[in-house]
């Protein structure tokens, strides 16, 4: 009996550094009734009085953002692996959707994700990773709320004071571009240019020459209905100064030229009627111009609505050549402008 109580005081020992309870022993032969409480002992080879750490606190909702190599990088708890994934930002290009997508990408688990502010409300997926770590924000992954805290940016990082923002990123890539391949685009769109130049004035040769024998048909008879008109009036004022002092009187040519004058009024009034400009003689003398140029041109049949055309095209491609060559284009420097002595 002395050798079972110091048994069960033996195992009462061991059991208690796990379980410090009462313990009732059994044995194959025949039960055994402990008549009193066994206190359980420290052994020779104490065990520590825990041996697994259990704790009800969940763990810390915060997730680490932080900078390496001049990147942010942030590591976020999956839900479905149950360990956390770093994913490497880039602010300038992504935006708070990218940054979901890739989420749900890599873990399969994520049926919802969404970022919010610190007040809890929630961010545009437009919006750019470069102004969402500006300020703490909360990152919500399938009803669990991880709080974010923007550390300070490193000097090798991205800065909205030190770096130069998308547009000027493109607008350097464009100038870069164009000092690479602008002296071939130039060479080549000369070289058109000038061919479309030539096929231009050949086409108008032949029209020039048709053109130039009508403005002389068309002076020449532009002029001789001017001289026509100086003689009609010189013959005018003859007969009248011959018909007033040889023929009548003076009181009798009188009424005469006052209706003369009275015509002629009329005359230059109905020639403003018709033509919607006065009667000035360089106008007049135009219109004669045009009348018998374009009768010539009709009975030469020489097609002016074409010959317009082709020297538009012409100057518009002149104009273009023009512009091409300018210092400006060229990226070359530009002539002082000389004042005239």
């Amino acid at each position: 009996m002395a050798s079972l109580r110091m048994v069960a005081k033996l195992r009462a020992g061991v059991v208690g550094c796990s379980k410090p309870f009462r313990y009732a022993l059994k044995t194959t032969r025949s039960p055994v009734k402990l008549l009193h409480t066994i206190h359980p002992r420290q052994p020779q080879w104490r065990c520590p009085p825990q041996v697994v750490f259990c704790s009800t606190v969940a763990p810390s909702s915060d997730v680490v953002l932080q900078y390496k190599h001049g990147r942010p990088v942030l590591a976020v708890p999956l839900p479905s692996r149950q360990e956390s994934c770093l994913f490497f930002l880039r602010p300038m290009l992504m935006t708070v959707g990218d940054l979901i997508h890739d989420l749900q990408r890599e873990d399969p688990g994520v049926t919802s994700a969404s970022v919010l502010t610190k007040d809890g409300a929630r961010v545009a997926n437009t919006t750019s990773i470069d102004n969402l770590l500006d300020k703490d924000f909360q990152l919500l992954i399938n009803d669990a709320v991880y709080n974010i805290h923007s550390p300070e940016r490193e000097a090798s990082s991205v800065s909205s004071e030190h770096v130069v923002d998308v547009e000027d990123m493109k607008h350097m890539v464009q100038l870069l571009h164009t000092a690479l391949h602008l002296p071939d685009h130039h060479l080549l769109k000369e070289r058109q240019l000038l061919e479309r130049l030539d096929g231009l004035k050949q086409d108008l040769s032949p029209l020039e020459q048709v053109k130039a024998q009508l403005e002389r048909s068309a002076e020449f008879h532009s002029s001789r209905t001017l001289w026509t008109g100086v003689a009609v009036l010189s013959v005018q004022g003859g007969a009248l100064a011959w018909l007033t002092w040889w023929v009548y009187s003076w009181d009798v040519m009188e009424p005469v030229t006052y209706f003369l004058t009275y015509c002629t009024s009329i005359g230059v009034f109905a020639y403003y009627v018709l033509t919607k400009q006065d009667y000035v003689y360089p106008d007049a003398k135009d219109r004669q111009f045009l009348y018998y140029f374009h009768k010539g041109a009709k009975k030469e049949r020489f097609n002016v609505q074409k010959y317009n055309e082709l020297r538009e095209e012409l100057a518009s491609v002149e104009e273009d050549l023009r512009r091409l060559r300018n210092p400006t284009q060229l990226q070359l420097p530009v002539e002082q402008i000389q004042s005239q002595p």
